[in-house]
């Protein structure tokens, strides 16, 4: 039995057929067919900035394996500089340290010397559905209105795996977003191939992570 795990761990396609499936529930928004003017704001998403004793002990934020939601972000906020823009997430630690994940992201907005008029921060959500609950009146306040005084829809920063799940639940609220995934951890074909013991653990982690998720936000109503 013990063998068998190890197969199914390290032989990649085990976990990368189903997390392929999950990355790509929700298709990529084409950005070039929306213009600036149709657009309420950005989201990002935390999940990406690590906390704890060594960036603390450093003196400098430390950025982990979804290092894409912060570089995605910092493209967008050049690209759209009068859209407004809400970063959300305190930690995911139990036992957080340190800057909190939106408090670390001003002090990067900051030292990339970004537009900062523009900035808006949510420092109190622990989990997905936090980070909608909170940022809910932040989009009513700071988004601008369409046609019939309805919100402009707001893109959404987060990981391709973490998708399907964050926009099931800002529809939920009543909020329209455009997916921008990023941080995508499968390529368009399978690599029937490979054994990584390693990579294979990762995208094990990511998929019962979000299997998990879903499955819990679906029976509590969250979704």
């Amino acid at each position: 039995m013990a063998f068998v795990d190890l197969i199914l761990v390290g032989w990649i396609p085990t976990a990368e057929i189903f997390l392929r499936a999950l990355e790509d529930a929700v298709p990529k928004a084409t950005l070039s067919q929306f213009a600036e003017k149709d657009i309420g704001g950005i989201i990002i998403l935390g999940g990406a900035i690590e906390g704890g004793r060594i960036s603390i002990d450093r003196g400098e934020v430390s950025i982990g394996s979804s290092a894409e939601r912060i570089t995605k972000a910092f493209e967008l906020i050049r690209k759209y500089p009068d859209l407004p823009y809400i970063f959300s997430g305190y930690s995911a630690r139990l036992l957080p340290q340190g800057l909190s994940e939106a408090d670390a992201f001003k002090q990067l907005v900051q030292e990339q010397g970004l537009n900062q008029a523009m900035a808006h921060y949510e420092n109190q959500s622990r989990n997905t559905y936090e980070n909608v609950l909170f940022i809910k009146p932040m989009i009513a306040e700071y988004g601008s209105k369409g046609d019939f005084d309805q919100p402009k829809p707001w893109l959404l920063i987060t990981s391709a795996s973490h998708m399907y799940r964050s926009v099931k639940i800002f529809q939920k609220q009543g909020i329209q977003v455009i997916p921008v995934p990023v941080d995508y951890q499968t390529a368009n074909t399978l690599h029937w191939w490979r054994f990584d013991l390693e990579d294979g653990a990762q995208n094990w982690n990511k998929l019962v992570h979000e299997v998990i998720g879903l499955v819990g936000y679906w029976v509590t109503g969250k979704i």
